[in-house]
Order: structure tokens, then sequence, then C-alpha cells
């Protein structure tokens, strides 16, 4: 286990105060914060490098074109790609994900051919697939979930027909914090030679990603997310799937030859990369994967499991205190050994990082706002997951979710202050 105190002095937002309190950050689902490793290396570029990738022969270009390419490099190792042509940079999961739907809808699907995601989606993987539905009738058919938040797995292959061209899952719930048996998803999508795009942005921060392991089509993460800077995102995509799919804007960068007759399209990855990158946030990128990398995956995973495991236990002490989704019993913080190969498919817990709750009859937006005036940091809402709220039959909860620098002290001061804001209703 690393140093949990050295790591908080690498976040200074960690010391600040909020209202007179000492600052509870506990909205990392959200966004996480910095480290200053991330933050001196985008100022460097800036002051010192800055200029035009792949676009010029002079020296500062080529020097950022180096820092650009370094940190391609860099995500391909981060989750096993084969190529580095197979990673798109994107804004982040919202436009990787409406990438793949638009051009997988364009050259890939007719009308009435059938996108099969899940119950318990952010809107990103739900919307971008209505808005195709719109333009070219297909359409969104999706996998339901039981009362304890997790798939329906028997479901999986009866809701597969002739006409499903493509699966678009969460690998990690951003409400339930449930962590999908994507594995098998796609072992099964496969059998049925049906590609699939799995929605990392909840998981890439938390547990070792292997997508040659897990053998997707498509995977989509944001830098913001895994301590990053914000407006970076990742899309892996095979590279059959990449060459098959139109690009998705058009521009300077993506193109090989223009003419008034006919344009010709650059090589992957640039194909799917118009205009200019931000190329800084790439380099940040880097940096906090490099971050994450020295504490390492097992030290992180290990520390934030027992903050979720504590964090229930004390929740549940709550009267009247509702935790949606997996309860973390002995059974459930195992590891997934389901078609785990220990020297290549890295098994991962059941709940992830993520607690979502109400008390009573407690508006979650109440609870929010006064916990917000006690300096503790939580989301409140629907989560961008409406139909998972109509699903659990509520309007929202509040979400608690964890963090490499969170620590069991933080957790004591959200517990008291729940109790404290349920002593005034």
């Amino acid at each position: 286990m690393y140093d949990i105190n050295k790591v908080r002095e690498d976040f200074p937002i960690l010391s600040r105060e909020v209202y007179g309190k000492p600052l509870v950050y506990l909205d990392n689902a959200a966004t996480t914060q910095k480290p200053l490793c991330v933050l001196d290396a985008m100022r460097d570029e800036y002051l010192n490098v800055n200029a035009n990738v792949h676009r010029g022969v002079h020296y500062l270009s080529q020097q950022a074109t180096d820092l650009h390419e370094a940190a391609r490099e860099k995500v391909r190792e981060f989750i096993n790609a084969k190529k580095i042509e197979e990673i798109v940079f994107t804004r982040g999961t919202t436009e990787a994900i409406n990438l793949v739907a638009s051009s997988f809808c364009e050259s890939q699907m007719q009308p009435g051919d059938e996108v099969l995601v899940t119950e318990m989606e952010h809107h990103s993987n739900i919307v971008s697939w209505q808005l195709q539905a719109q333009k070219s009738g297909i359409v969104v058919k999706h996998i339901p979930i039981t009362d304890d938040g997790q798939l329906c797995m028997d479901q999986l292959e009866t809701l597969i027909t002739e006409k499903t061209k493509i699966v678009s899952v969460a690998h990690v719930s951003n409400v339930l914090g449930t962590v999908n048996l994507v594995e098998e998803i796609i072992k099964i999508a496969h059998a049925h030679g049906i590609p699939v795009l799995i929605d990392g942005a909840q998981s890439a921060p938390h547990f070792k990603v292997d997508v040659q392991a897990m053998d997707c089509d498509f995977f989509a993460f944001s830098g913001h997310k895994i301590y990053g800077p914000t407006g970076i995102g990742v899309l892996y995509g095979k590279e059959e799937w990449l060459e098959k799919l139109p690009p998705y804007q058009g521009g300077g960068e993506m193109i090989d030859k223009v003419t008034w007759e006919k344009t010709t399209f650059e090589r992957l990855p640039f194909k799917f990369e118009a205009g200019t990158p931000d190329f800084v946030a790439t380099h940040g990128l880097a940096k906090a994967i490099d971050y994450i990398e020295s504490l390492g995956f097992d030290a992180i995973q290990q520390h934030e499991q027992e903050l979720t495991r504590y964090c229930m236990e004390q929740l549940m002490t709550i009267p009247k205190l509702t935790v949606y989704g997996l309860q973390f019993t002995d059974e459930y913080s195992a590891t997934d050994v389901i078609n785990c190969k220990p020297s290549t498919v890295n098994c991962k817990p059941k709940r992830d990082a993520v607690v979502s709750f109400n008390v009573g009859s407690i508006h979650h937006l109440d609870m929010g706002t006064l916990l917000d005036r006690l300096g503790i940091a939580v989301r409140t809402g629907h989560h961008c997951a409406q139909p998972l709220m109509n699903r659990l039959g509520i309007s929202g909860t509040v979400r608690a979710s964890f963090a490499l620098y969170n620590t069991k002290e933080e957790i004591d001061i959200l517990v008291a202050g729940i109790r404290r804001v349920a002593q005034m209703f």
C-alpha cells in the first residue's frame, strides 16, 4: 500500500476549506482531482513547447508532436491495445461513444437493425444511439437489471436477434457501482458475430483494463476521471473495425488529399481526429497514467475496495438509509473469476468505488445541499441515468464515490454529516 498522507500532498485542493470546513471530496465518479505532476507538465508545455502538432517542420512543432504521440503510446500500453493505430483521441467518453454510434450506424446498419444496451447505462450510451434511431430508423433495446443491480444475463441470449448489429454496455455503473460481466457479454455477442463497445469511464480509473484479454471491439474512457485534464478522452477500436468505419468529422488533420471532386482520408488513427487535437491535454493524460502506475493498480484497487466496504458498513448503521445495488458482503467482495485466466485477465470485484443512497423521505437534493455546508462534496440527482432511476422507482440518489486519495476519516465525516442532516428532518 502507498502512503495516503503523502499521496494527498500531491493534490493541493484537498487541503482547502469549504464554508469554513475541511473539504471532503467524494464526487470522483464525476471528475477526479489532478496531481501536481499533471498540472506542472501541462504548464511546462504551454510555456516551452506550445506549437501545433503534425504540421510544422520547426523544432517546437516536432517536439510537441513527439510528446503527443508518446502520449498515444502510453495509452496503448495502459489498456494493452495491440497497435498504436487503434488509439483515437477524443474529447471524452461521450464523444467516443457518439463517434462509434454515428460511424457504425452510417456504414453498418439499416432501418430496423438493433443496438443492445443495458438498463443501467449513462445517458451518453443511450441518447447517442437514440439520435441515430431518429435519423436512420435503428432500434434501441436494453438488457434489464435485477433488484440488486445486476444485469439479467439470462436474458442476453433471448434479446439478441438477427437484427442485432452491436452491443454497447457500461463496464461499471456510475450509479450502482456494479462491475458488469463484460467478458461474458463479449463472448456471447461474438458467438453471434456481433461487435461490442464498452463504456469504460468508470472502470479505467479503478482497475487494470486489458482490451486484448477482454476482446472488446471498442473501449472508451475519459482523461478527467483518471486524474488527467478535462477535454481529452480515448476511443480504442480494433484495427479492422476502425478501417471499416467512415470518419466522424471532416477538416484538417484527418485528410490525405482533397480535390473538388474527391477527398481521401489519412491512415489510422488520424482518420478520426479532425482539427487540432488538445495536444497539451494528451501530455497531461500521459502524466496522469504515469502517476497511477507509480502507485500500482493493485494498491489502488485494494484501497478503494476497503473504503467502499467501510462506507457501506457505516451507512447501514443509519436508520432509514437505503443503499442501492449490490450489498458489500463477503460473497460480493470476492474477485470475479468467471473466464479469468490469471496470466491474461485481471479479475475484478463485483462492486466498485461508488455508493448511492437515500435516507427516508429526505430529498436527495436537500441532503446534498446540507452536506455541502459541512464541506462534504457528493453528487445528487439522477446521475445522467434516468431510465435506471425509473427502474429503481426513485427520482434520484445521493452518491459518494471514492478515489485513490480518499480516507476512512473522510467517510466518518460523511456518516456524521448524514446523521446530523437526518436529525433536522
